[in-house]
C-alpha cells in the first residue's frame, strides 16, 4: 500500500465516520474526532464512564497523522502512519465494524412544481491484495448504476462532490433498480477480474523464481538424506504458502446512493 493511498483510504475513512478534517497539508491531516469515534479510536473508557456517570461536556480529542514525513512540515506532531503500523490497523479492523452499509440521497436544489427523480447507484470501496512473500494493497472505489449498468472508478471522490443526506429530499422519489444490489456486486467484481488480467503480472513471475531456488536450497540441504520425513514436508509447505502469488478480493465496506441524472 501506498502512502497516497493511505492518505485517500484516512479521508474517506473519516468523511464517512463524520468527522471534521481541519487541516490537510502535504504529508499529514489533523482530524477533529466525534464522541463516537474518539471511543472506537482513541482507547479512553475510563474518560467517557466517569462523563456518563458525571453528565460532564465531553470533549473528543483531535488527532494528527503523518502519513510521509518526508512531506510534513517539521513543526507538525503527530503519529507516523504507514502500512503495517499499529494505527493503521486499527483504523482497518475499524473499518470492518463499522463500514457495513449506508444508504444517502443526493440534497438537490428544489424546483417549484417538479418531482425530481433520483437513480440509485450501488457504491463499493474495494481492496484488491498482491501477496507472495511480499505484500501490496491496493484500494478501489468503483460505483454502478443499477439502471442501465454504467460502472465508474473513483466513485467515492465523485461522491464527495456532491452533497448528501440521509433523509430524502421534498419533492424526489427513487427509481426502481433493474439490477439487484447482489448482482451488482458480481459485476464490479468481474470488471476488476479483467482489469486484473489485463495488468503486467512480472511481479508473480519473480516470486515463482525466488520460491524455485529455495526449493533448490531445500532440496541441497536433503539430498544425502535417505527418510527426509515430516521436516522436510512442513519446510517444502511452508515455502508454498510463503511464495505461492495470489491476489485476493474484499469488499470494505457500501451503499446506495440516489443521484440525480446528471450528478455523475
Amino acid at each position: 500500500m501506498q502512502q497516497h493511498e493511505i492518505n485517500q483510504f484516512l479521508e474517506r475513512y473519516f468523511m464517512a465516520t463524520g468527522c471534521e478534517i481541519t487541516e490537510n497539508g502535504p504529508g499529514y491531516m489533523t482530524v477533529q474526532l466525534t464522541n463516537e469515534m474518539d471511543k472506537e479510536l482513541m482507547n479512553r473508557p475510563f474518560y467517557w464512564h466517569y462523563l456518563e456517570k458525571t453528565g460532564g461536556t465531553p470533549n473528543p480529542m483531535m488527532l494528527t497523522l503523518i502519513t510521509n514525513p518526508g512531506q510534513a512540515p517539521e513543526h507538525i506532531k503527530g503519529e507516523v502512519i504507514h502500512f503495517g503500523s499499529p494505527r493503521l490497523h486499527q483504523i482497518f479492523q475499524s473499518t470492518k465494524r463499522l463500514g457495513g452499509y449506508i444508504r444517502l440521497y443526493e440534497d438537490h436544489p428544489f424546483k417549484k412544481g417538479q418531482n425530481t427523480p433520483l437513480k440509485p447507484w450501488l457504491g463499493l470501496n474495494m481492496k484488491i491484495s498482491y501477496q507472495c512473500d511480499r505484500k501490496k494493497d491496493v484500494f478501489k472505489s468503483l460505483g454502478l448504476q443499477l439502471i442501465n449498468g454504467q460502472i465508474v472508478e473513483d466513485f467515492f471522490d465523485k461522491l464527495q462532490l456532491i452533497k448528501l443526506t440521509p433523509k430524502i429530499p421534498d419533492f424526489s422519489f427513487t427509481l426502481t433498480p433493474l439490477i439487484m444490489p447482489k448482482s451488482g456486486i458480481t459485476r464490479m467484481k468481474r470488471q476488476l477480474t479483467i482489469e486484473l488480467d489485463q495488468e503486467d503480472h512480472q511481479w508473480a513471475e519473480d516470486a515463482r523464481m525466488r520460491w524455485k531456488q529455495d526449493l533448490e536450497l531445500l532440496e541441497k540441504f536433503y539430498e544425502d538424506t535417505e527418510e527426509k520425513g515430516g521436516s522436510y514436508e512442513n519446510e517444502k509447505t511452508a515455502l508454498k504458502d510463503q511464495y505461492e502469488p495470489k491476489i485476493t478480493m474484499s469488499v470494505l465496506n457500501g451503499g446506495m446512493f440516489y443521484l440525480t441524472e446528471n450528478a455523475i
